[in-house]
């Protein structure tokens, strides 16, 4: 077996003028490049020292809120203050082929194969004269990633099946069995097995963000069913449908504040270049087709893919706003005009950007902060929180945001094994 040294050393080239201009409506798409064996460069795993933490913009203040975690994916805030942190690992993968193997070893060189406990922990903030409590409040899951409350039911999207537990307001354990609601497509493949969870205004509805079976087709159409899309799942019959397709591996679906709509954003395909396909983030229609595996951004079609599909190609919406590409976004969370926050980073999306495996220079490893007016994207990122690179290595990745009851904003960091506090300097 090759060491990972070798496998890492061939890697192609991006253009940084290129990535620069693949922020916005518009991103510059160059000609797709073919390979033999696909470029990888990923960032070796490191560490953060004793009292260190990431680098947050001027007039914000970073904290730790909780350590010593075991790979924290996700992050969500209930009603009463009270913070559930998912911990969780993949299940394991099958090899099929040899490059299921060099993947493997690339993943876990960069940390991303990191054990994670399978599991939902509690932290209950530190208040006046009250220590920060923390609990497991669940485990004993498989490989969880989504969480949503509606009432007093508890709904989590594991890697194979959305299951639900009963609730109530302060809440540190739950001892319940699981009720399944429905089935969700899980192995022997579960190659994207991160599943997001995001509840109806109204209740009555859960929306699960399902990734693809590969990177382009190559374990088959038939591993792709009900994949690459937004699933809709009814509450109380648990029938499921297709909300939207063509999202080759859709995270972390919230509404936007002003004009209701679901945005998502989405990590596009590989092995076709350094500055391609830009991942991006977008509002979601129902019914909507995004391009995957045929084609990307609209109409450019992948000549990968066979047979081809012209008819879907036509169809194929394009993205709302591009983030650059395999700057690879896992967290997504909306702020709001009356925030805490300094002024400019109020009206709009932070996206958490867990980094590139295949770019050199190396794109992502930060949370940033896109501007919205009316609803809609209007400008430039915005670097929010940096730090996670030092050199060529990682001593955090960002996946998961989330923003607690006060108007911080937390990360949850699965290299560093940390949930960060970001908040505006001078506030508690």
């Amino acid at each position: 077996m090759l060491p990972a040294a070798v496998l890492l050393s061939a890697c192609d080239h991006g253009d940084p003028a290129t990535q620069a201009a693949q922020h916005g409506n518009a991103p510059t798409l160059p000609a797709p490049k073919n390979y033999l064996l696909p470029p990888m460069k990923v960032a070796p795993a490191g560490a953060w020292k004793q009292g260190e933490t990431p680098t947050v913009a001027p007039a914000l203040k970073i904290s730790a809120l909780a350590t010593d975690l075991k790979h924290p994916r996700s992050i969500y805030p209930l009603p009463n203050g009270d913070i559930l942190i998912v911990e969780s690992s993949g299940p394991e993968a099958p090899v099929f082929r040899p490059k299921d193997i060099i993947m493997g070893l690339v993943q876990g060189y960069g940390g991303a194969g990191a054990k994670g406990a399978n599991r939902i922990t509690l932290v209950r903030p530190a208040s006046p004269g009250v220590a920060a409590q923390r609990t497991i409040f669940l485990d004993k899951l498989s490989s969880p990633f989504g969480v949503a409350l509606v009432g007093n039911d508890l709904y989590v999207a594991n890697a194979d099946a959305l299951v639900r537990y009963p609730y109530q307001e302060g809440d540190t354990r739950i001892t319940a069995a699981p009720v399944k609601v429905a089935d969700l497509p899980g192995g022997p493949i579960n190659h994207h097995w991160t599943k997001s969870l995001l509840a109806s205004a109204d209740g009555s509805k859960l929306y699960v963000g399902v990734g693809s079976n590969s990177n382009i087709t190559e374990n088959g159409m038939d591993a792709e069913r009900d994949r690459a899309a937004i699933l809709e799942v009814d509450r109380a019959s648990g029938a499921v449908r297709t909300f939207a397709g063509g999202l080759r591996n859709p995270n972390s679906m919230q509404w936007e504040p002003r004009s209701k709509a679901m945005w998502v954003v989405v990590n596009e395909r590989d092995e076709i270049g350094p500055d391609l396909v830009p991942d991006y983030l977008t509002s979601v229609r129902d019914g909507g087709f995004y391009g995957w595996p045929y084609s990307y951004y609209g109409a450019h079609v992948d000549e990968r893919v066979k047979p081809q599909r012209p008819d879907l190609v036509a169809k194929a919406i394009v993205p709302d706003y591009a983030l650059g590409s395999h700057v690879a976004p896992l967290g997504l969370v909306f702020n709001t005009p009356d925030s805490p926050m300094p002024a400019n980073l109020r009206e709009g999306a932070f996206v958490g950007e867990h980094g590139s495996w295949d770019r050199s220079p190396m794109s992502g490893y930060k949370v940033v902060f896109v501007p919205f007016q009316y609803g809609k994207p209007a400008g430039k990122p915005i670097d929010v929180v940096t730090g996670f690179l030092a050199g060529d290595k990682a001593k955090g990745r960002p996946v998961g945001l989330a923003m607690d009851r006060s108007g911080a904003l937390l990360v949850a960091d699965d290299l560093g094994n940390t949930v960060w506090r970001v908040s505006a300097a001078g506030t508690p």
